[in-house]
């Protein structure tokens, strides 16, 4: 198992978790971004970096990712990309993607994206808060357990 984390737009207190659980996990936290990430000297975590392109991080986590290993991401299509391949997805936010619910949140997003182009001004999500912290905090340490079987 291993973590893929779309770095490009990831909060850095969700990195630092990040960066504490692959530690106290010993698993393999990869970062992918298009730009340099910085990451602390740990023999589980690295970073790639990939070019500038549209969607580039997100193509190459697709390409990457395995069964059972985890994505945090809050790009819906990176998430569903992920699922279709047997992977979990997670928002930074701590939200769970699942097979359920990636479905309704791909339309969502395609609605939202159709009021934005029409002109509709539809404001963007809130400002990441401590609670978002917490709840992302809180659903990663249940959830690596329950991927690694332990």
């Amino acid at each position: 198992m291993r973590i893929w984390v779309d770095a490009d737009a990831c909060p850095n207190a969700i990195k630092d978790i990040l960066f504490r659980a692959a530690e106290r996990a010993q698993v393999t936290l990869t970062l992918v971004a298009n730009q340099p990430v910085r990451t602390p000297p740990s023999r589980f975590i690295r970073a790639i970096q990939v070019s500038a392109g549209f969607d580039a991080a997100d193509d190459r986590i697709v390409q990457l990712v395995d069964p059972g290993d985890l994505v945090v991401t809050a790009d819906i299509p990176l998430a569903a990309g992920a699922i279709a391949k047997g992977a979990h997805a997670l928002d930074p936010r701590g939200e769970l993607y699942s097979p359920d619910n990636i479905k309704e949140k791909l339309a969502i997003r395609k609605l939202m994206d159709e009021l934005r182009s029409s002109g509709v001004q539809t404001g963007g999500p809130a400002t990441f808060s401590a609670a978002d912290r917490q709840a992302f905090a809180g659903k990663l340490d249940r959830l690596l357990p329950a991927i690694r079987g332990g």
